[in-house]
């Protein structure tokens, strides 16, 4: 029945979804179309005649090789095909062309297992109401230290695909899985870590962590999925009380560095007393030895002079005398006057020498005074 029948029949002069038609185009009528193309089948393929068997033939052979055809696919070069047969896993595939029989027998998905995917958690840079910018997402990133303290922490996990099959199959949403266990283990972390050491020279040690645990989390949901790295984007404790944390940190880099100053001094100061004392040790001993050996030597020498005194006394006597005066009279003029001779035959004697001596130097002035 056509949709534009007139008389008030069929759709009552409206179209089938309601409302009176317009004046202008009308839509075509479905039995007139119908009856043509049965027309046009009636006459390639006239009952009775002979070519009509051969017809259907070729049409079926046609259909065949085009549904043939059909498996014929394409693996991009991050891609690797996962052919299934009735649903169920059968093979893998590399990139280039396959071929895999038709649907409904076979089927292929190509899920990307080389690209690098992407999860951010405690902000987001992209999607709806965000603009030239990132949103913060508060519930995910505050989270509670070892010591009791609120950390803001934003971080980004960088995974792909390692098996194919575990991805497609295991795992019903892998980013939403990814991200839930991601937060799970940065919250478990900073649940055992002071906010010191997450703010500042435990990051890294962090990053490590999360990373290997994020993977073992993953192996075992056999989610076949390889976390490349877990990078930290922000670790401050929050907006509101930053500033009162800034003059802690400030006060705490004083306290070390008025510490590393003592240490400096007393590493210094230390080796430097403990050198002297040994000094004054080793001249005291070395002292004692001179005093010691000086003493042995002189009462040694003393034994020896009293030895050869008790042999002959007026030598002994006559030698001591001779090596004191020798010591007393080193390095002095000496005017020697034999005590036979008579008082007159002494010639009177003129210390030219000592005068010499002690005539003073005149200086330049005078010299040039006295020319």
């Amino acid at each position: 029945m056509p949709w534009n029948t007139q008389g008030g029949g069929g759709w009552g002069g409206q179209g089938p979804w309601g409302g009176r038609p317009s004046g202008g185009p009308q839509p075509p009528d479905l039995e007139e179309v119908l009856r043509r193309g049965q027309e046009r089948l009636r006459r390639l393929f006239p009952p009775g005649g002979r070519h009509s068997g051969r017809g259907i033939a070729i049409v079926a052979l046609a259909a065949l090789a085009l549904w043939l055809a059909s498996g014929f696919y394409r693996v991009g070069p991050e891609q690797q095909g996962v052919v299934l047969r009735f649903g169920k896993l059968d093979r893998l595939t590399g990139p280039g062309l396959n071929y895999r029989l038709p649907w409904p027998i076979e089927e292929v998905l190509t899920p990307e297992v080389a690209r690098v995917n992407r999860i951010e958690v405690g902000f987001t840079s992209g999607g709806p109401g965000v603009r030239g910018g990132r949103r913060e997402l508060p519930e995910e990133a505050l989270m509670l230290t070892g010591d009791e303290n609120i950390v803001d922490i934003n971080f980004v996990v960088l995974w792909k695909i390692a098996d194919a099959a575990q991805y497609l199959f295991n795992i019903r949403d892998p980013e939403v899985t990814v991200k839930a266990a991601a937060e799970s283990v940065m919250r478990e972390i900073i649940g055992q870590t002071p906010i010191v050491q997450a703010t500042t020279e435990g990051r890294r040690a962090i990053e490590a962590r999360a990373r290997e645990m994020l993977q073992q989390l993953m192996t075992e949901y056999g989610a076949g999925i390889e976390i490349q790295e877990v990078q930290l984007q922000k670790a401050d404790p929050p907006a509101e009380v930053i500033d009162a944390f800034r003059d802690v940190q400030r006060a705490q880099a004083d306290r070390e560095r008025e510490q590393n100053i003592a240490e400096a001094f007393a590493n210094d100061i230390i080796p430097r007393a403990r050198g002297e004392a040994e000094r004054l040790l080793q001249d005291a001993e070395a002292y004692r030895q001179e005093v010691v050996a000086r003493a042995t030597g002189e009462a040694q020498r003393f034994k020896a002079i009293l030895a050869e005194y008790q042999k002959a006394q007026d030598v002994t006597l006559q030698r001591l005398y001779l090596e004191t005066m020798e010591d007393v009279l080193k390095g002095m003029s000496k005017l020697i006057v034999e005590a036979q001779a008579g008082v007159g035959s002494v010639v009177p004697y003129l210390p030219l020498p000592e005068l010499q001596q002690r005539r003073p130097t005149p200086s330049p002035q005078t010299q040039g005074a006295s020319q």
